[in-house]
């Protein structure tokens, strides 16, 4: 039996499906979107190399990994009959960890949000009719908590139906954890709301660039608008793919939800500036708090524009709110079932710039293969060929 994953190809559900082929023995059902079996191979290739060399890859595909091409957003991922029937059969667990994260299309939040967890939900349903469900984990966010301000939310009070929203990506992941709750009320059911998610503790390297980018524009302003003791819960996503996997996997979690955040170790600008400027041997910017609202309209006037400052003026409307809130999210559940916190922000943010920085806010991914020999490479593709076609079987 094995653990479906959605979003696998994802930021963080590559880093979930990582961790659970490194220290753990399960199978896994992985949901793939592609035309072919190559593309699948190569999609999830390029979203598992950050973690482990080709040749442990190959062997994943041979004896752990069920590819699934399919689509969240189609009726049964839109598999065939056999496909789908044998993905119901092979799954006792669900990682739901795919979703939309635009939030300026509520389009797109609706569909592979809403529509996609329905899916997902279904299968889940189907699964314990047939034989038995141990558990369904649902990634959502701790923007379900709504628009806050100068607060510490706990999980069990985060969800206030009269708060109104940030945005559709909040609203959408809200009305998911609903759906999960009255939809499978006899399964046991994980939900992880991770906070804002930047960077790994581990290592600079990282295949994720749209908060970085905001983050180094940000450090490089001589002042910035904010005030300089609000606080920003920010994870390391190896610690929220750590936690996930980890609680996924044990027998009884203690809670149902857990926030996936640095709580009461939640940096302020202050914290994170000091670091900065000491890592790099320059004076630290000067906060300007009074300038935010005017900040802000400028951010707004300048966003959807051409060119690269009407980029980065749409990427900082998208995120301005999660940065001025000043609101952190209690992680005492988490802290207590992982025996550690997580590391903050400010240890692993200066190597993480210089990544980015030297590369220019992009992952320089290796081709298909790690040998130029034919033979390998058709032996490689044969691998994918038959991880997807054994799930059809």
């Amino acid at each position: 039996m094995s653990i479906f994953i959605t979003g696998c190809t994802g930021y963080i559900g590559a880093h979930v499906t990582a961790n659970l082929l490194a220290h753990s023995p399960a199978e896994l059902n992985l949901l793939v979107r592609s035309r072919s079996d190559q593309e699948a191979g190569e999609r999830l290739w390029r979203a598992l190399q950050l973690h482990l060399d080709f040749p442990d890859f190959e062997e994943y595909l041979r004896s752990r990994i069920r590819v699934f091409r399919g689509d969240i957003t189609e009726p049964r991922f839109g598999l065939d009959e056999a496909a789908y029937r044998d993905l119901v059969r092979t799954t006792d667990s669900v990682i739901h960890c795919a979703a939309s994260l635009n939030r300026k299309s509520e389009k797109s939040c609706l569909n592979v949000n809403l529509r996609g967890t329905l899916e997902v939900v279904q299968l889940a349903m189907r699964a314990r009719d047939g034989h038995g469900l141990r558990r369904f984990s649902h990634v959502s966010t701790v923007a379900v908590a709504g628009q806050r301000a100068n607060e510490v939310v706990e999980e069990d009070s985060a969800i206030d139906w009269s708060r109104s929203d940030y945005d559709p990506y909040a609203r959408t992941k809200k009305f998911c954890e609903h759906m999960v709750r009255q939809l499978l009320p006899d399964v046991s059911r994980t939900i992880f709301r991770p906070s804002i998610v930047l960077g790994d503790s581990r290592r600079p390297e990282t295949n994720q660039f749209e908060m970085v980018r905001a983050f180094v524009f940000l450090a490089g302003l001589p002042a910035l608008p904010f005030q300089p003791n609000a606080r920003l819960d920010i994870v390391p996503v190896d610690y929220v793919a750590d936690a996930i996997s980890t609680l996924h996997m044990k027998e009884t979690p203690a809670h149902e939800i857990y926030h996936l955040s640095s709580g009461a170790g939640s940096e302020t600008f202050a914290q994170l500036t000091d670091a900065l400027a000491k890592a790099q041997g320059k004076r630290g910017p000067v906060f300007a708090p009074k300038l935010e609202n005017t900040s802000e309209k400028v951010i707004r006037a300048l966003s959807g524009r051409a060119g690269k400052i009407g980029g980065l003026a749409t990427l900082l409307k998208v995120f301005l709110p999660y940065l001025v809130w000043n609101t952190v999210f209690d992680n005492r559940r988490v802290v207590a079932e992982m025996e550690r916190k997580p590391a903050p922000f400010s240890q692993y943010c200066y190597p993480l710039m210089r990544y980015a920085r030297a590369n220019n806010f992009g992952y320089n991914y290796r081709e298909w293969g790690v040998s130029p020999d034919r033979e390998s490479l058709a032996l490689s593709q044969a691998a994918v060929a038959n991880a997807v076609r054994e799930s059809r079987q």
